[in-house]
């Protein structure tokens, strides 16, 4: 008997409806439709995803991590191969002029100041390249192609100061690596890590469907920062989104390296879509 398709697990858990409404959705690299990746069902009911070719091309990193025994060696084994492969040292071009050269760390740092910085962009660029998920918020709704929201999301993503260095190549890694690191330290033979998102209201992510007052469905943006200290989503909103976030949809957590400038909030970066959420009012 030859082995399922993850296309046809997903079928027999889910249904066909859910298969039939991805059929025309946007192309990604990790080998299932976009519209699945998307749907609440898939993040009820997650398969493992992997960037195509990355663990190939970087077997050499993965094999040293397997000879690691803890949390921080892990870490540290990462983050030196990176520094490694993808050197950000400045350079200098013929004219003498400086060259900045970009950072996954680096990302994460503008992230963290503003999820709307060009960094934040570059960030939302590499998830539609990855997952197909289309980014919904850049400053404001990005609406249709060519609106003034869609320019300003453009020229953002496409910066050179922050679009150079492979640095979608160090995403890839850097979402293999945490999936690696969840399987292996952070939650062994978990699916999902409950998380908490404060807002104000739904202008960002707004309601599919609603169940009752407390319970609905949300299209997320393609990546979003959510929390695991329901006390810190508090600080920033009346509304408190808990939501089942499963672990296939998770490419940062503080923990995750020794060094990094997300460790304040205990913050998630999580890739979006359509989620199930329970909400609470203050």
């Amino acid at each position: 008997m030859t082995a399922e398709t993850p296309g046809q697990r997903y079928r027999r858990r889910v249904g066909d409806n859910s298969v039939q409404n991805a059929q025309n959705m946007g192309s990604n690299l990790v080998g299932l439709p976009t519209g699945l990746l998307m749907g609440a069902d898939f993040n009820a009911f997650p398969l493992p995803l992997h960037i195509a070719g990355t663990r190939e091309t970087h077997a050499a990193l993965f094999s040293a991590l397997a000879e690691t025994t803890d949390q921080e060696s892990a870490g540290l084994c990462f983050q030196h191969y990176l520094e490694a492969q993808f050197p950000t040292a400045t350079t200098r071009s013929g004219d003498d002029a400086r060259r900045f050269r970009a950072q996954y760390l680096r990302l994460l740092h503008g992230w963290g100041f503003d999820s709307n910085s060009p960094e934040g962009a570059v960030l939302k660029a590499w998830v539609e390249s990855r997952f197909g998920i289309p980014a919904t918020f850049h400053k404001a709704v990005i609406g249709r192609y060519g609106s003034p929201a869609w320019q300003q999301y453009v020229m953002d993503k496409t910066s050179s100061r922050f679009d150079n260095n492979a640095i979608r190549l160090q995403l890839d890694l850097l979402f293999e690596f945490a999936q690696w690191f969840l399987r292996h330290f952070a939650a062994t033979g978990q699916r999902h890590v409950r998380l908490y998102r404060g807002t104000n209201d739904f202008a960002e992510h707004p309601m599919i469907s609603r169940i009752d007052a407390h319970h609905g469905v949300i299209r997320l943006n393609n990546l979003v920062s959510f929390t695991r200290d329901r006390g810190i989503a508090d600080e920033f909103g009346d509304i408190i989104l808990e939501v089942e976030v499963p672990l296939v949809k998770v490419l940062f957590f503080n923990g995750l390296i020794p060094c990094h400038p997300l460790k304040g909030e205990s913050e998630y970066l999580v890739i979006g879509g359509d989620y199930a959420v329970r909400m609470d009012y203050y």
